[in-house]
């Protein structure tokens, strides 16, 4: 059966002045255009994941590409044969990805874009003076990395700069760093404050492991890639895919990404079947015991309360 839907992923760091009339405008050719997903913007910029039919997310791309500051937006196509998506939600923020880096010329110092082909390459037999850094979370890179990567032990992004000491005490500052993350927006900022901070030799993997699997069928990515809409983890590698993930109740190898069914918990971790069964697909005895438990439904996926967001907001009635 051939797929009917799309998945768009993209991000442009560009200044955008007038962010509550962009907000409301691209808001509604989103509901007009069924297209769905999470558009975040801000001062910097866009970022988003959103899905819908081929034709609509055709639409939406010429849509974006048609303003002038979006106009090279790297747009990471994926097919699909469902919306991954329930509802379009397009919010504004401080930051179109949580960092805390927020000082403005900071992206002038970015790494140069490897690109997938190079990358392939290098991650095949990675040489003593390269490091390969995850800067993604925990629960992203528990699940899936690439061969020899670094990461490190961090809840969100915006913990990334006080890793900063334990870089230094691992990497030497002649080696060659390149960053990769989902889709890229992270690795604008993170390759630029390593370098603020001595790195000069910084790259970043252009298009993250998703451009990556898409373009290089995703050799060498180990597990599979935290995705933020309702797929939750989706595959990369084509060629020599392997399970890393273990099971946090049971320890025993397994693939799945889930919540915590306990409402109050909500922690993003691995769970086997067997582990699913223990604790109704909770993470522990006392998450079962205590607080409001969801029904586990086998996916582990729950549909975020809006918090008053209403997502059709402004939507004129015919």
């Amino acid at each position: 059966m051939k797929n009917k839907y799309q998945i768009l992923l993209f991000y442009s760091y560009s200044v955008i002045k007038d962010l509550i009339g962009f907000k409301n405008k691209h808001h509604l050719f989103c509901i007009k255009n069924n297209i769905k997903g999470r558009v975040i913007i801000s001062s910097e910029g866009i970022n988003g994941t959103v899905s819908g039919l081929i034709e609509d997310c055709k639409k939406y791309i010429n849509e974006l590409n048609s303003i002038r500051i979006f106009s090279d937006i790297d747009f990471k196509i994926e097919s699909h044969h469902k919306n991954v998506f329930n509802k379009i939600n397009v919010r504004i923020k401080d930051e179109i990805v949580n960092s805390g880096l927020t000082k403005k010329k900071l992206l002038n110092k970015k790494g140069k874009y490897i690109e997938p082909s190079e990358f392939k390459k290098i991650i095949e037999n990675t040489p003593k003076d390269v490091t390969i850094l995850d800067v993604r979370s925990n629960y992203e890179h528990n699940i899936g990395k690439f061969k020899n990567a670094m990461t490190l032990d961090i809840d969100n992004f915006r913990d990334f700069p006080e890793k900063i000491s334990e870089i230094k005490k691992k990497v030497k500052k002649s080696n060659k760093i390149i960053t990769y993350c989902t889709g890229g927006v992270k690795c604008e900022k993170a390759s630029a404050f390593l370098k603020e901070n001595g790195y000069e030799n910084v790259y970043q993997l252009h298009g993250g492991i998703i451009k990556y699997g898409l373009q290089e069928e995703g050799k060498n990515f180990e597990g599979k890639c935290y995705v933020f809409d309702n797929r939750i983890v989706k595959d990369v590698n084509k060629i020599n895919p392997l399970i890393i993930g273990k099971c946090y109740v049971t320890g025993e190898k397994t693939d799945r990404m889930v919540n915590c069914a306990n409402v109050l918990c909500n922690k993003h971790f691995p769970l086997s079947d067997e582990g699913a069964k223990k604790y109704e697909g909770c993470c522990s005895e006392d998450c079962l015991k205590n607080g409001d438990i969801r029904k586990f439904n086998g996916t582990g996926f729950y549909q975020k309360e809006l918090n008053g967001y209403n997502p059709y907001i402004g939507l004129q009635k015919e």
